[in-house]
């Protein structure tokens, strides 16, 4: 059965000038973000996260079903269990799983098998994507497009932080089973993401790199 349609909520017609001046301010501020590594364990409060993940949640998906669980981390011992776990995830990945072409795309990053982030940084928010979901009498429901879904809601989530005044890290060890376990989410979870967020320590630096230019990323047929 058809769901019942209502207005669209909070219509307003912005000028051509508007809209301009709106796309130009918000690149200038995204174009800010930028992915940090050192962290100040200045506390964040709870209801920025909150609302950034509401904002997150607001992301569209397949068939809407939302199939995201976003789990935040401030307790400072499930950090550090996410540490070490992380860490020998790494271990493995930088001595055994990557290969030297993969090593070499890293080297400008500066990475390696330690992730002192994982405890210093005031919040961790694991993403989680639901392979199907759970009905009210135990049926599993089928999910459409769930990578896609969580993808977007991420992304929003990190956009949502970064408004916020925050700093970022996507963090994806491989594999990543370790944050079911921790955090006890169901069987019909998979972690999709880290999120590292909080403050940048004082004097925190980040590579030297650009970022690709227009023409190289978009094509305009007119």
């Amino acid at each position: 059965m058809m769901k019942e349609f209502i207005p669209l909520p909070h219509i307003r017609t912005l000028t051509e000038q508007q809209m301009q001046k709106r796309a130009q301010e918000f690149n200038v501020q995204i174009q800010k973000r930028r992915t940090v590594r050192d962290f100040s364990d200045r506390p964040v409060d709870k209801g920025i996260i909150e609302n950034c993940i509401k904002a997150a949640a607001s992301a569209p998906s397949g068939a809407h079903q939302q199939p995201w669980h976003f789990v935040a981390v401030s307790n400072q011992d499930i950090k550090s269990k996410i540490r070490r776990a992380a860490e020998d995830e790494e271990k493995e990945f930088y001595q055994r799983r990557a290969s030297e072409e993969w090593l070499k795309a890293l080297e400008p990053l500066g990475t390696n098998t330690s992730k002192p982030f994982l405890e210093e940084a005031p919040w961790l928010i694991a993403v989680f994507a639901q392979r199907y979901g759970i009905d009210v009498q135990g049926n599993r429901v089928k999910h459409y497009y769930t990578p896609e879904s969580v993808g977007i809601a991420c992304g929003m989530l990190i956009t949502a932080l970064h408004t916020s005044g925050l700093a970022t890290l996507t963090h994806t060890p491989s594999p990543m089973g370790f944050l079911k376990k921790i955090l006890k989410r169901p069987d019909n979870e998979r972690p999709y993401l880290l999120v590292v967020c909080g403050h940048p320590k004082e004097g925190a630096q980040v590579p030297n790199i650009k970022r690709k230019e227009l023409n190289d990323i978009a094509s305009f047929f007119t």
